[in-house]
């Protein structure tokens, strides 16, 4: 049973220590928020090219404008730093960091090792909370014997854990982190109204559900069911090109239906910190405890993963029929990241076709204003729109549709063009 509390997020009267472990694309904005409702903040993160660049008041994410992070540093409050010296005597700490796959296999060595860290400095009283995404158990069977064994004292006795998870939609014009509903659990009902009333400063409503595991199989549940849905629409793009209907038109005529419907699009694949990894923690889970396979979240899987790998068939195809070769071309790629107006290259499939591209003998220029040239992988750097000749590109290939980037060149330029996001309108566009 889930109950939703609908509360204000009041400016507290005596600022109290939080630390957010993780400076990210979830736990930056959390911190920044914290800050103006009143508490003290140490952003921990080990990327310190990051940190450094918060200190100065440089914001890398999108959600967070330069002005916000400005006034939380002149604030006096607000304190991003690599060190866990920082975060003695915190009252609170939220753990917000990356859970990625290594050899298809969940990898929290990112959520061990902030637990050690802030076992050290755990004291009676305090809270911690877990918001990175992970498969039904990870808070009561790993984070909590953790934090006891570091810190000597007992949890729900001498101090609270819960879990809620983060729901950042980077770039979302509408929902941010204060006003999306936040999920909050805990280990016990007293951990649950401290985690509660935590959050209900910082957001406008919180849902409360009876235990950890319903919350963290409730962030598992979202996210699969974008994936599968997005796999879906996928393969019928496939499908639709060889049958020669037009998928981007049966699509806008679909989401005129006002309910049984929710509009997904197709694309090169999934990216990001949830749709490539999250389906696959719960899928790991299930096959570890149940011995039974997830068989949408395997089939969603092989299709997005794969999306990278059509794209790059239909940019051979293209080049064939111009009389040209992958190996050789002179390829210009719009959009890095794995979304738009975000920088987030995190699994991003547009790294994937860049890639692919690049193996197969291609010289490929890459534009993308939002990203961080420290963060792309290695061989691929980054070009400025105004360097590229569009003119004298063998192709001209859109991935990820940022608003800042302008079209109208890319729709009157002389090269082939391939549209994966149908953003161009443009006889000499080609589309998903």
């Amino acid at each position: 049973m889930t109950v939703t509390v609908a509360l204000p997020a009041p400016v507290q009267s005596s600022p109290r220590k939080l630390v957010v472990v993780g400076q990210g694309y979830v736990g930056l904005p959390l911190a920044i928020r914290a800050v103006e409702v009143g508490f003290t903040v140490v952003g921990v993160d080990t990327d310190a090219v990051r940190t450094d660049a918060l200190a100065q008041g440089t914001s890398y994410v999108e959600d967070v404008a330069a002005e916000r992070l400005a006034r939380a540093l002149d604030s006096g409050r607000y304190r991003p730093t690599t060190s866990y010296d920082d975060v003695s005597g915190f009252d609170a700490a939220i753990i917000t960091v990356p859970t990625p796959l290594r050899d298809s296999l969940p990898d929290l060595s990112y959520i061990t090792a902030a637990a050690g860290q802030l076992a050290e400095h755990l004291t009676c009283g305090a809270t911690v909370v877990l918001e990175s995404t992970t498969y039904p158990g990870t808070t009561d069977e790993i984070l909590v014997p953790l934090l006891e064994e570091g810190s000597g004292l007992v949890a729900g006795k001498d101090f609270f854990v819960g879990y809620s998870p983060e729901r950042i939609d980077p770039g979302n014009p509408r929902y941010g982190f204060e006003n999306t509903p936040k999920v909050v659990s805990g280990i016990d009902r007293p951990s649950l109204s401290v985690v509660q009333k935590l959050y209900a400063k910082l957001v406008q409503e919180t849902v409360a559900v009876s235990g950890c595991r319903e919350a963290e199989l409730t962030k598992l549940l979202e996210n699969t069911f974008r994936h599968v849905n997005i796999a879906l629409v996928n393969e019928i793009a496939m499908f639709a090109r060889e049958l020669g209907v037009d998928v981007w038109e049966v699509i806008d005529a679909a989401s005129s239906k006002p309910f049984g419907f929710m509009r997904f699009t197709p694309g090169p694949g999934v990216g990001g910190h949830c749709l490539p990894v999250d389906p696959t923690y719960l899928s790991w889970q299930v096959r570890r405890l149940l011995r039974r396979s997830f068989r949408f979240v395997e089939l969603a899987n092989d299709i997005n993963d794969h999306m990278p790998d059509h794209i790059v068939l239909r940019i051979a195809a293209g080049l064939n029929l111009r009389g040209r070769a992958v190996n050789g071309s002179e390829i210009i790629v719009f959009g890095l990241a794995y979304k738009p107006n975000t920088g987030d290259v995190r699994e991003s499939p547009a790294v994937r076709v860049v890639q692919l591209l690049a193996d197969l003998g291609a010289t490929v220029q890459v534009v993308d204003s939002h990203v961080e040239p420290h963060k792309c992988p290695p061989g691929v750097k980054l070009t400025d729109a105004a360097d590229v000749r569009l003119d004298s590109a063998d192709a001209v290939v859109l991935l990820t549709d940022h608003d800042d980037i302008d079209y109208r060149p890319l729709e009157r330029s002389p090269s082939w063009v391939l549209d994966t996001r149908h953003r161009l309108v443009s006889k000499n566009v080609e589309y998903l």
